[in-house]
């Protein structure tokens, strides 16, 4: 079991406890480019799971798919200055095609908004053609120089990527609100991860947008993590693109714009969160696996009579649209049979043993709880769905409590410091706001804004850091 198990407890070494999980569970693998992994079968499929549940409702709101090529030229990277100085650092760039240079660098995608936004302003001549709204899926590339972390931190990753052209500002918000509410359902009704939604300061919002809203939460070693985003971008863009139609006024007018995303951070997170020293814990509506069936038998005589059962209660799973696998492996003992899809997180395993087959029942081992129960046959269906429930609730609501206990209110800078380093996670402070002010608390202390919430108590007295007058309630935080 040393082998296959994970060897180090989450609570005593976080990092090599995350990368065991990941690995062992079957997850990924480190490829041999830095800071790239592969995604195995196993963590690939909980991306598709998240994929289709979130497309489907992408499509619901009259998105349409396309996708866009991975090489921008230098030119149209540079059109929209404060968004290119704020990727460059992390920009790839393709020199040479086969054996001779190119006349003009190519970048490998960091994010698809200039390569889009030229082609938008060919679209788009009328106010007939607005609302444009698609979406993207595919690879990022950014060259990352800090520490790599799976899933949570890669050079290359997957996500997905909207944008959207309208003809007011009023319906480009609407849009980033509408898209921000996707996010939060599909992480918390889906993810069971809970999260702080608002906007970000002007120091971290993405670069080039009027103003950033985001998801964030805080990962059990007390670093926050961005879970998604949707951005107003306002007619910066659509000015640098010359993205203008007519109006209904007859009048030429600027398109207003939004962008929003998530990624296979969130495949990171759901590890972080939920996982145990046992390894992966997925919740049911997101595993690749839902049910895994153990027969167990000792003697040949038996096997038949054990399989048999098995086979129907599978089938019986099966129609109901449950995703179950029947372990029938002979090379494996039930034992290390526990131990494999205890690691890989499935939420719920049936034990299946000549007295289940006596009693016309089954054994039922929940993957949160590690608990058993006992339960008759024909109420198989409704429990099993029943604990799916259970387990989502269970889920958010341990991940809700470490959120609440990881959430610190300070008033002072000497408590503010003093929290970041023995405690970590969310620290709450009256703050001014201003960009001067913000440099300034990174600088010295490695925190940074990660959301100023939307649901906003009145705030009077000054700010924790410069004593200038306050404006908003903040969380600060270190993040991956």
């Amino acid at each position: 079991m040393s082998e296959l198990g994970i060897t180090v407890k989450k609570s005593e070494n976080f990092a090599e406890w995350y990368s065991q999980v990941v690995l062992k569970s079957g997850l990924a693998d480190y490829a041999p480019v830095h800071g790239c992994i592969v995604f195995r079968e196993y963590g690939y499929t909980i991306w598709e799971k998240i994929q289709r549940i979130l497309d489907k409702r992408i499509k619901e709101l009259g998105h349409k798919n396309v996708y866009f090529p991975l090489l921008i030229p230098e030119a149209l990277l540079k059109r929209e200055v404060e968004h290119f100085e704020g990727f460059e650092p992390e920009v790839a760039w393709v020199t040479m095609g086969g054996d001779k240079s190119l006349s003009e660098k190519l970048a490998i995608r960091p994010t698809s908004e200039t390569i889009m936004y030229y082609m938008f302003s060919k679209w788009i001549k009328s106010w007939r053609d607005l609302p444009l709204k698609i979406n993207q899926w595919c690879n990022i590339v950014r060259w990352e120089i800090k520490s790599t972390k799976p899933f949570i931190r890669n050079t290359e990753f997957l996500w997905q990527e909207g944008h959207t052209c309208h003809e007011t500002y009023e319906e480009a918000e609407e849009e980033v609100m509408t898209m921000l509410e996707v996010y939060r359902d599909l992480i918390e009704n889906y993810l069971a991860i809970p999260v702080i939604v608002g906007k970000k300061s002007e120091g971290e919002k993405f670069a080039g947008a009027l103003y950033t809203t985001t998801l964030e939460t805080i990962m059990p070693d007390g670093r926050a993590l961005q879970m998604g985003t949707s951005h107003h971008l306002g007619q910066n863009f659509a000015k640098a693109f010359d993205i203008k139609f007519m109006g209904r006024d007859g009048e030429h007018h600027y398109v207003w714009q939004t962008s929003w995303g998530v990624s296979t951070r969130l495949i990171g997170a759901i590890v972080m969160v939920h996982g145990d020293d046992r390894g992966l814990v997925l919740p049911p509506k997101i595993a690749p696996i839902q049910v895994v069936i153990i027969p167990i038998y000792y003697k040949e005589e038996d096997k038949h009579t054990v399989m048999e059962y098995s086979i129907d209660v599978k089938r019986e799973l099966e129609e109901e649209k449950i995703e179950v696998l029947l372990d029938d492996r002979e090379e494996r003992t039930p034992g290390w049979k526990f131990n494999e899809w205890e690691l890989k997180g499935i939420p719920l395993r049936l034990e299946i043993g000549l007295r289940e087959v006596r009693e016309n029942k089954v054994t039922i081992f929940r993957r949160d709880l590690l608990k058993r129960i006992y339960v008759e046959r024909e109420k198989l269906i409704t429990t099993v769905v029943h604990l799916f429930e259970d387990i989502h609730k269970t889920l958010y609501e341990r991940a809700k409590k470490m959120l609440n206990e990881l959430t610190t209110e300070v008033d002072s800078l000497e408590e503010f410091k003093k929290t970041l380093e023995e405690k970590g996670g969310f620290i709450v402070v009256k703050w001014c706001g201003e960009l001067e002010c913000e440099e300034s608390i990174k600088a010295e202390t490695g925190a940074t804004v990660r959301v100023i919430p939307f649901k906003q108590r009145p705030v009077s007295g000054k700010c924790f850091y410069c004593g200038r007058p306050a404006k908003y309630i903040a969380y600060f935080a270190r993040a991956y």
